[in-house]
């Protein structure tokens, strides 16, 4: 891997990241393919041409189904989905979180219920790696623990030194998985995640032993998990300048247009989140001046596109009446179409992004954006 900063403006950063599967512009937006799937009947032809750079799965997930030993079985994700460019597997540490009510945990790892059938999982840092060796996705996240951002005190102190721990052993089980004959992806990067909830102070000590541990990369977990928008935005000030600034940065799981400006004029480069492909699904579409309900009546015979000059597939051909019919009709069409517009609003957001940090303007650019998007209601 190779990370190389071309510009900076303040704490913001354009840079480019290469690795075994391509380069990454960042600062980048990785659209969320959960199951090896967008939600929403969107096909790798699809992604490609809305401008995906890189797709995140979900390690839990995959193990559950189909099972990650036959995905290594059918050569790995990227052949199993048929998409050449860099993916991102999330490590299960969010189901941690997410599924509190059907784990339990311990020093060696979490003891799951699955989801879908109920029948016992157990995944620990090891497991986590293999499953993600199996995938041979580019990059893999450490297993750690995601605790709530309410969380108290000692409880998150006790978690953040058992995800150091975590950590460690995910380190060097990587390191044996990439020497092994039979690993599809040798050249697997591991990034490491920073936790510590909405407390500073227990951020920055994370951040400052990790950095120790000269991963490929390091995230920034355990944020929009019910926390403020401006602690979200005090955190990340806090912990950035104690993770490495050759290395690229990931906010875990955000977020809005707003919260991504916002975090790159603090130093992140990768983002991830649901909000385009799921908001899309039940008719809220992003704009340059907000967001629209298309299920709403004054769309009903509203002959034009999502937004004027937008270059996704559903505004360059169909009009509001005709998708918020579709919608209406329940054909899958209508959701499609809206998923579409809704990627291609947050990929060509992190264009715009990186070109006004090329040409020295984010400040200007963000400000002007911001203004517009949360500035009254779409004409």
């Amino acid at each position: 891997m190779e990370y190389k900063i071309l510009k900076t403006e303040g704490a913001a950063k354009r840079a480019q990241m290469t690795t075994v599967h391509g380069v990454i512009q960042t600062p980048v937006f990785m659209n969320v393919g959960t199951v090896a799937a967008i939600k929403g009947a969107v096909s790798t032809e699809d992604l490609e041409q809305i401008g995906t750079q890189v797709q995140l799965s979900n390690t839990y997930h995959l193990h559950v189904r189909p099972g990650d030993e036959i995905v290594k079985t059918l050569g790995g994700l990227h052949k199993f989905m048929s998409w050449k460019k860099p993916i991102l597997t999330d490590s299960g540490g969010f189901q941690v979180f997410s599924l509190a009510g059907l784990r339990k945990i311990k020093e060696e790892g979490v003891y799951f219920h699955s989801h879908i059938d109920g029948r016992k999982i157990f995944m620990g840092p090891e497991e986590s790696m293999q499953i993600q060796s199996n995938l041979a996705s580019t990059i893999a996240m450490a297993f750690d623990e995601c605790p709530a951002s309410t969380a108290e005190r000692e409880y998150v102190e006790a978690s953040v030194a058992r995800t150091t721990r975590w950590l460690e052993r995910c380190k060097r089980k990587m390191a044996e998985l990439n020497q092994r004959e039979d690993t599809i992806n040798k050249a697997q990067l591991l990034f490491g995640i920073n936790q510590g909830a909405i407390f500073p102070d227990i951020r920055i000590e994370h951040a400052k032993r990790i950095s120790e541990l000269e991963l490929d990369g390091y995230a920034i977990g355990g944020l929009a998990v019910g926390e403020s928008h401006t602690e979200m935005y005090h955190i990340i000030e806090e912990t950035v300048p104690y993770l490495p600034k050759d290395k690229p940065t990931y906010l875990m799981g955000v977020g809005t247009p707003a919260n991504i400006l916002e975090a790159v004029d603090r130093g992140i480069d990768f983002f991830d989140c649901v909000y385009p492909t799921r908001n899309g699904r039940h008719a809220h579409l992003y704009t340059n001046a907000g967001k629209i309900n298309l299920m709403n009546a004054q769309y009903e015979t509203d002959d034009r596109p999502i937004e004027e000059g937008c270059g996704c597939p559903a505004c360059r051909r169909y009009s509001r009446a005709y998708i918020r019919h579709l919608l209406k009709a329940k054909e899958m069409l209508g959701m499609r179409l809206c998923v579409l517009h809704n990627l291609y609003f947050y990929n060509h957001l992190m264009t715009e992004i990186r070109d006004a940090l090329d040409n020295g303007r984010f400040q200007e650019y963000k400000k002007d954006k911001l203004e517009k998007m949360t500035g009254g209601q779409y004409p």
